[in-house]
């Protein structure tokens, strides 16, 4: 079998595994075990350690807390189910899970808080007692992820009963006398930012890293301030919600061919080229449109040089069909429709422009055979990589870029923390190699 073969079985696979993700819970860890929540009863992870005693109630139950004007009942779950609590020094936060049940809000303390995990629910086992330490009836199921076992709570069944706990009829009777402590809001701020950083590597495949975090950081401002607008928790809770959170994130002409106003700031960075070859990378190049943009322009800019375009990309029909993009005249930037030749289903880039790229369905992160080239169009590509990869394909694009060479990633994208220099008078994100002294 060929190794094209494997991948492309491979990458099946991979597909295939992503589609059976049909549960996300909230992971955390209890005595020493792992355990997890749906995530649908989840409503935010947080940290405190200001709760008001409420006597008559048993040890378990920590007091109530005032979340942001609402009263709700602390439980401590290590304390519920007789398992070893580390003795903390007086004001040491705790960690917590505020759940969000069919009759009420209420929050669990738990020994750390750890990170959204999606699975196949078809991979949940029943529970059996010997996979934990609390009641097998509190448990709906267990499943294993990564070399690690969790143990599924049933919080509805926990929780989640008419029968009201006692501390729930002593808050209501003296609700009007707890004090309003505030969230330590730095704290707090960053355990919120942290849980959608998760989430949105398990819904969306994004990663929050050094490349993406300022852009993140000003997107999750942004966001608190929409979503208490709507009175709706700030967490994301389907993909459609993470959808929602980066709709803003993606670079201008995001699946279409680069608009004339962007080309035009391309042109004010390319470098002056010695040689008449002129190579260009376009890694995560989708279904072609900006490999056929970039190449369209530098037809125009440079008619007598060899120019050679590698457009690659692990999603197979995409790569596919690129060769044979159908583009609508309305649908192309005026400076590119001199390039186009009508076929019988519509239009199509002529032969001149489709014989300078080279499409090829390949994973970048495997080894990239070509030799070094000018220019390195890798837009959005980063962001969906986790951190060991992006930090491995930024050094491989290092590697590959010519010392004059032009690197344009995604317009929120930065590598200010890596061996990069900005181009200062782009308006878009370009940087050069910083090259040793």
């Amino acid at each position: 079998m060929s190794t094209v073969s494997v991948t492309i079985k491979e990458e099946a696979e991979a597909k295939k595994q992503a589609e059976l993700i049909d549960y996300k819970m909230v992971t955390f860890s209890l005595g020493g075990k792992d355990y997890g929540i749906d995530i649908m009863k989840v409503k935010e992870i947080a940290k405190d350690s200001e709760f008001t005693y409420v006597p008559n109630t048993p040890a378990y139950v920590r007091g109530v807390y005032n979340l942001r004007g609402d009263i709700i009942s602390i439980i401590d779950l290590r304390l519920m189910f007789n398992l070893y609590v580390e003795k903390k020094k007086e004001g040491e936060p705790e960690n917590m899970i505020i759940l969000r049940l069919s009759n009420n809000i209420l929050g669990v303390i738990v020994d750390s808080t750890d990170k959204v995990v999606g699975v196949s629910s078809e991979n949940i086992q029943p529970p059996h007692p010997l996979f934990g330490d609390i009641n097998i009836k509190y448990i709906s199921g267990v499943v294993e992820h990564n070399n690690r076992l969790y143990i599924i709570l049933d919080v509805e069944r926990i929780f989640g009963g008419e029968e009201e706990l006692p501390e729930e009829r002593e808050e209501k009777a003296e609700v009007e006398e707890v004090p309003g402590y505030p969230i330590p809001s730095e704290e707090k701020e960053e355990l919120d930012l942290n849980f959608i950083a998760d989430t949105l590597a398990t819904f969306k495949g994004f990663y929050v890293t050094p490349v993406n975090y300022d852009w993140v950081k000003s997107r999750f401002d942004e966001w608190k301030g929409y979503r208490k607008t709507r009175n709706e928790d700030i967490q994301l809770r389907t993909p459609e919600e993470a959808d929602e959170f980066l709709l803003s994130f993606y670079s201008p002409y995001t699946e279409e061919l680069l608009g004339d106003d962007f080309l035009d700031e391309i042109k004010k960075i390319l470098p002056k080229f010695e040689s008449k070859t002129l190579s260009v990378w376009n890694p995560g190049c989708g279904k072609g449109f900006e490999s056929y943009s970039m190449a369209c322009l530098l037809k125009t800019l440079y008619p007598e040089s060899r120019i050679k375009i590698w457009a690659n990309d692990k999603d197979l029909l995409n790569i596919t069909s690129a060769p044979n993009l159908i583009f609508q005249p309305e649908n192309v930037p005026e400076s590119l429709k001199i390039f186009l030749a009508e076929g019988r289903n519509g239009y199509q880039f002529k032969s001149e422009i489709k014989d300078l790229i080279l499409f090829e369905f390949h994973d970048i992160l495997n080894q990239n055979p070509f030799p070094d080239v000018d220019i390195i169009i890798a837009r959005d590509v980063l962001s969906f990589l986790p951190l060991q990869d992006q930090e491995k394909l930024i050094k491989e694009l290092e590697q590959k870029l010519k010392p004059n060479g032009i690197l344009i990633i995604g317009n929120n994208e930065r590598l200010t923390e890596y061996n990069w220099i900005p181009v200062e008078e782009a308006k878009i994100s370009a940087y050069k190699r910083k090259l040793e002294e």
